[in-house]
C-alpha cells in the first residue's frame, strides 16, 4: 500500500479537467464550462458530476445565468442553469410545496431536456426537487416523484446519481420508511449489473440507518452496536462492485461509494481487505459517510492507518 497523502477535499476530486474550469467559473468564463461539457458527450455520469460541482460555483455566482443568456438553446448551458436554479430554491426551509424558485428550476429542465432529450440530467435534477420540495410523503407528489424515475430509466437506466437520489427519498428523514429504503436498495441490487457501483446502495441506507438511531437514540444507542458487523451487504458489495469493476476506468462519483465501502469494511473489522479500497480512495477522504460515526478526518485516518499495519508483512 503506498504512503497515503493529505486529505483534498476538492468538490471536483481527481477530475483536473474539471478543476480548471472551476477556477474560471469563479473569475466569470463559462467558455471553458462549455468546452468541458461539449467534450464530456454523452458520458452522462460524468456529465452530471461535471454539472453538480460547476453548480456549486454557480449558485453563489452568475457566470451560469450569463452563459444561458449569451446561448439560450444550449443543452449545456441549460443543463448548468437548472441544476443551478435547482440548488438555488433549496436554499430555503424543505417541504413547502411548489414554489416561485422551484417552477422556475422545474422549466429550466424542460428546457432543457428539449434541446438534448437524450440526457438524463434534467430528469436527476427533477428527483432533487421533488425530494426537497414535496409537502411530508405527499401521495400526489410522489406519484409525479415514479412518472420521473421512468424518464430516468428510459435514457439511462442505470444512473448512479439518480439511484441516490430516490434513496434518499426514500430515507425516513424525507418521504419514506426505512423498511421501504433497505427493500428498494436490495432489489435493485438484485438487478444490477455486476461491476457497477450501486451495488453500494444497501451501505448508503446502512449509513442512513445508523445517523438516524444516533439522532433519535443518541448514547442510548451509540458505537457499542455496529451495524457492519456481519452484514451481508458489505461483503455484497465487495463481491459485486470491486472485485468487478474496472480500476482503469472508475465512475465520477468512484470516491464517494469507495468511501461508503471502506467505512463498512472498517466498522466490520475487516481490516485487511479495507487497505486496497483505502489506496484507491487515496487523499479523497468524504465527510458522508465517516461524520455519522464521529470527526470524520479521524476516523477516516484511523482506520486507513489500522488498514495499512493490517496490509503489511
Amino acid at each position: 500500500m503506498r504512503r497515503q497523502p493529505a486529505f483534498d477535499r476538492h468538490p471536483a476530486r481527481d477530475d483536473t479537467r474539471l478543476r480548471a474550469v472551476v477556477e474560471d467559473a469563479a473569475m466569470g468564463r463559462w467558455e471553458g464550462a462549455r468546452e468541458l461539457l461539449t467534450a464530456t458527450g454523452a458520458d452522462w455520469d460524468r456529465r452530471i458530476f461535471r454539472l453538480q460541482v460547476l453548480a456549486r460555483a454557480g449558485a453563489r455566482l452568475t457566470f451560469a445565468d450569463t452563459w444561458a443568456q449569451a446561448e439560450p438553446r444550449s443543452p449545456h448551458a441549460l443543463a448548468l442553469l437548472a441544476t443551478v436554479l435547482a440548488l438555488r430554491s433549496m436554499a430555503g426551509p424543505r417541504g413547502q410545496g411548489s414554489g416561485p424558485e422551484m417552477e422556475q428550476a422545474w422549466e429550466t429542465c424542460h428546457a432543457a431536456g428539449d434541446t438534448l432529450p437524450a440526457d438524463p440530467t434534467p430528469y436527476v435534477v427533477m428527483l432533487a426537487l421533488l425530494r426537497y420540495h414535496s409537502p411530508d410523503r405527499d401521495r400526489q407528489w410522489r406519484e409525479t416523484v415514479h412518472s420521473v424515475w421512468q424518464e430516468v430509466e428510459e435514457r439511462d437506466p442505470w444512473n448512479r446519481e439518480a439511484h441516490h437520489e430516490l434513496l434518499t427519498y426514500m430515507f425516513p428523514d424525507w418521504h419514506g420508511v426505512a423498511g421501504e429504503m433497505f427493500h428498494w436498495a436490495q432489489e435493485r441490487c438484485a438487478h444490477v449489473p455486476r461491476g457497477m457501483p450501486l451495488h453500494v446502495l444497501p451501505l448508503v441506507a446502512l449509513a442512513e440507518s445508523h445517523r438516524t438511531r444516533m439522532k433519535k437514540e443518541g448514547h442510548r444507542y451509540g458505537l457499542t452496536v455496529h451495524p457492519w458487523t456481519d452484514n451481508p451487504s458489505t461483503q455484497q458489495a465487495w463481491v459485486n462492485w470491486w472485485t468487478y469493476r474496472a480500476p482503469s476506468m472508475p465512475h465520477a462519483a468512484f470516491h464517494e461509494d469507495a468511501n461508503y465501502l471502506a467505512h463498512a469494511m472498517s466498522f466490520a473489522n475487516q481490516h485487511r481487505a479495507a487497505a486496497e479500497v483505502f489506496d484507491a480512495i487515496g487523499p479523497y477522504a468524504t465527510d458522508v459517510p465517516w461524520s455519522y460515526c464521529g470527526d470524520a478526518q479521524q476516523l477516516f485516518a484511523r482506520h486507513r492507518k489500522w488498514a495499512v499495519k493490517g496490509s503489511g508483512p
